[in-house]
């Protein structure tokens, strides 16, 4: 019955009552996928035979695979682990750890590459290897210990975490690089991991791991919440202008999301020495509702700014944020100490009202046409010797309004 239940919330779907089409609910979000089985010449190996293989109890094994004969060794049956899943995942994990402190490097290089795999089954002691592998003697070694982190950061954050923060500190590219790539594809399944350890970045001195670090905060502003707002905000403070710079670019995606700490954030932002800071900021502005009085004010404000640019960005979201009198009212009260020759011809304009200073075609565009006389009306008021709008009266028939001779002489 359960399970009945379960599958028919599965098979529902809500649609809307009125034309009975799908109702959009957001995307699911998903944790990766587990890792995929390798394949190789292994995947024709019995499971028994790929144990015997990486065990070094088998020294080799021919088998026929993809259109050809391939003789499997040691390293062979080790990449075959992968296959061993469920009761065999024990026998596996310590066939892999057996592997990772081999002796010979092409073993431990191919121990290192079904790592994250056989983890996902069982992951006791293999990070430690991991770690102890980063600094392996035998480039090779080094290369696919970094590889393997690279791989291990999205789904297990936690038994790489000091590993990672080392990684992502070394001087040598070929190191840090992997780290940053797993950092980044952490960013989709754990981003409060991320948002600590981009905290303790924007905390070093040298500023292009902070440059680094603060570039990763697009991926986190909508995931992170209030651990991510605050990581902004630090960054916005930051010494460096290239740190200011990624971490302004994210108001505008924070703005749609949480606009009131975006408002926040951006008051600070637009004040900013740099000025791709202050445009970032602006754009930020632009994409918020003008309808907040938070915002109002902030364009307002920015209408008196010390740079030109953010003045003229401000001045032009003014029609869009003031009816016409307050427009003319706020335009005239900035032309007094604007100093821009283009930002007082775009004020003028502003306050120009062509009701009042325009010409008699422009004040007649802005009279409203009288209402039509009805037809009847028209032939009474004929009838009575009466005007209809700019017509004259008709000479045949006198006034009704007139004075008559009897009464003229009763007078």
């Amino acid at each position: 019955m359960r399970s009945l239940i379960a599958t028919m919330v599965r098979e529902y779907i809500a649609r809307d009552p009125r034309t009975g089409l799908p109702i959009s609910t957001g995307r699911r979000k998903t944790r990766k996928a587990d890792k995929k089985e390798r394949i190789g010449p292994w995947l024709e190996c019995s499971r028994q035979d790929i144990l015997n293989l990486a065990n070094g109890t088998q020294q080799n094994l021919q088998v026929n695979w993809n259109g050809g004969k391939h003789v499997l060794t040691q390293a062979d049956g080790i990449q075959g682990l992968s296959r061993l899943k469920g009761v065999w995942a024990d026998r596996a994990h310590a066939s892999l750890l057996s592997a990772l402190e081999s002796k010979n490097a092409k073993i431990r290089v191919a121990a290192l590459e079904v790592l994250p795999i056989v983890a996902e089954q069982r992951s006791d002691e293999l990070f430690d290897w991991l770690s102890v592998l980063l600094d392996d003697d035998d480039a090779n070694v080094r290369k696919a210990a970094s590889l393997c982190l690279e791989q291990a950061a999205p789904t297990f954050p936690s038994g790489v975490d000091s590993s990672l923060a080392q990684e992502l500190r070394s001087s040598n590219p070929a190191r840090s690089e992997p780290a940053w790539r797993g950092l980044k594809a952490l960013t989709e399944t754990w981003p409060e991991v991320v948002c600590d350890h981009i905290d303790e970045l924007l905390l070093i001195d040298d500023h292009r791991l902070r440059r680094k670090a603060s570039k990763l905060l697009r991926n986190v502003v909508q995931r992170a919440g209030a651990m991510g707002w605050d990581l902004i905000s630090w960054a916005l403070n930051d010494a460096d202008h290239e740190v200011r710079r990624n971490a302004s670019q994210t108001l505008s995606s924070l703005s749609k999301k949480e606009p009131r700490i975006a408002i926040m954030l951006t008051e600070r932002a637009i004040l900013d020495s740099d000025a791709k800071v202050r445009n970032n900021a602006l754009r930020a502005i632009r994409s918020m509702d003008t309808d907040d009085s938070r915002a109002r004010n902030l364009i307002l404000n920015g209408t008196r700014h010390s740079s030109v640019e953010v003045r003229r960005s401000c001045i032009e979201m003014l029609p869009m944020l003031l009816v016409e009198d307050k427009l003319r009212v706020v335009a005239t009260e900035l032309l007094q100490t604007e100093t821009d020759s283009g930002l007082k011809k775009m004020l003028n304009e502003m306050t120009y009202d062509a009701s009042i200073e325009g010409s008699e075609d422009e004040k007649n565009a802005f009279l409203s046409p009288a209402l039509p006389v009805p037809a009847l009306d028209r032939e009474v008021a004929h009838a009575q010797g009466k005007a209809v709008g700019l017509e004259k009266a008709p000479l045949d028939v006198p006034m009704l309004d007139n004075p008559r001779d009897d009464e003229l002489l009763e007078e």
